[in-house]
């Protein structure tokens, strides 16, 4: 009788350890952020933005004093703390374009492309 409740009480560790598991892995995949912004266009992208739904106003420029040349990609991200999915994006580009993409669900993207 001994073995068997031994037998269950570590079935049952196992089971619980599994399910500890499994309950700490999912968050952290659901929380995975990073987006591969591809410009795709013929100017230059000099600027780029992500704000999450919730903001009354365009976060910073993700860029900086850098520049994405036609035809190059940059993985960015996108995660402000906030626990957001729906960010809207917004690219400056040097011929003057400006493309604005609402709603965006960061969390099941792993790439945005921006075209002509």
């Amino acid at each position: 009788m001994t073995q068997t409740l031994h037998a269950v009480r570590s079935a049952a560790m196992a089971a619980l350890v599994g399910l500890l598991f499994l309950a700490t892995a999912a968050p952290s995949q659901a929380e995975n952020r990073n987006v591969r912004i591809i410009n795709e266009t013929n100017s230059t992208m000099v600027e780029f933005y992500a704000s999450n739904i919730g903001a009354d106003i365009w976060e910073e420029d993700i860029l900086g004093y850098d520049v994405m040349p036609a035809g190059d990609s940059l993985m960015i991200d996108i995660d402000d703390g906030t626990g957001y999915c729906l960010y809207d994006f917004k690219a400056v580009f040097s011929n003057g374009k400006v493309l604005i993409k609402e709603r965006v669900d960061v969390c099941t993207i792993s790439s945005y492309r921006y075209h002509e």
